[in-house]
């Protein structure tokens, strides 16, 4: 079933229906990151198959679709409908669904945030439903070669031609649709080498991709470009370009506020100092993870994707 809430749904709503806080949940925590070369993505896979979506209308003529993976903004009007990112692909029927719910209006631009498969999933069946895609060039870059995700321990095949971005830009790029202004930023590598945000301008909305989890600890694939450092110079970057006001959609969790950035930011930034200053000090990675340098934070945002564990890995792998 698919609902429709007019106010911003609570972070216990949004725990209940992500798929990949179903998955933590039927999983051992350790299991996530920590096992053989095929449980988090397949587990992925298999959650947003029967995860639920809810849609959350926010201002003008924009909606976004909280679910199983990725966190998807929906601009409608005379043009078509708008996507910017594309879920896991296995939540195809329940977001063909919530779409169709929203409006009629027919699918024909599709903007991803970055290349992972929880934003880049359904590229193929959406570019197939009318949608061109627009990304930055490193996304297809990705998408065109068989990538390996060191921290997931997998590697992704080439997608589909259909999956393909048509249209890539380097550092900015501007469209209008909807009577709207859409104006997307790459950012140097943050959470991957891809990133871009996109700022709905007459809406005063931003969405980030997974340069902002609300209140999780964040995955950080150095595999393809990113870094500790360059989520945290990200958050900086967001900050910049928002105002009290600005509605910020995060690539997972609840839709977020100014406020809620800072919180990100402040909250990476106070634990990479203290990794850095635990493996300064000669410590190794079992003896840093044994002295909880996250502890007054883990059991807030170590509950979606990542583990506590998980994260001080990667941290402890860029300082």
């Amino acid at each position: 079933m698919v609902t429709t809430e007019s106010a911003e749904i609570s972070r216990r709503e949004f725990l209940a229906v992500g798929g990949l806080a179903a998955a933590a949940a039927c999983l051992a925590p350790t299991a996530l990151f920590a096992q053989s070369d095929d449980v988090l993505v397949p587990g992925g896979l298999k959650e947003a198959a029967t995860a639920k979506v809810t849609v959350q209308a926010l201002r003008r003529n924009i909606s976004v679709l909280l679910g199983a993976g990725g966190n998807i903004a929906v601009l409608t009007g005379p043009d078509g409908k708008l996507l910017v990112d594309a879920e896991i692909v296995t939540a195809r029927e329940k977001v063909s669904a919530a779409l169709a719910s929203i409006n009629a209006d027919p699918i024909k631009q599709l903007i991803n945030t970055h290349w992972h498969f929880d934003h880049t999933g359904g590229n193929e069946w959406l570019h197939d439903a009318g949608a061109s895609i627009l990304a930055h060039e490193n996304t297809r870059k990705h998408l065109l070669a068989d990538t390996r995700v060191e921290g997931w321990k997998y590697t992704f095949p080439a997608a589909s031609a259909s999956a393909i971005p048509s249209t890539v830009f380097s550092d900015d790029y501007s469209l209008h649709a909807n009577d709207t202004t859409l104006v997307l930023k790459h950012y140097a590598p943050a959470h991957t080498d891809s990133d871009i945000s996109v700022y709905f301008a007459e809406a005063d909305i931003l969405h980030v991709g997974d340069t902002f989890w609300n209140r999780d600890y964040p995955f950080i694939d150095y595999s393809t470009g990113g870094s500790i450092d360059g989520q945290i110079k990200a958050a900086e970057a967001n900050l910049a370009m928002t105002t009290d006001k600005t509605i910020v959609i995060s690539g997972h969790g609840a839709v977020g506020s100014k406020a809620d950035l800072v919180l990100f930011r402040d909250v990476l930034a106070e634990i990479r100092d203290k990794v850095a200053a635990l493996k300064k000090q000669g410590r190794s990675l079992p003896e840093v993870l044994a002295a909880k340098p996250s502890a007054r934070y883990d059991a807030e945002w170590g509950n979606l994707f990542m583990t506590p564990s998980a994260f001080l890995t990667l941290v402890y792998q860029g300082v």
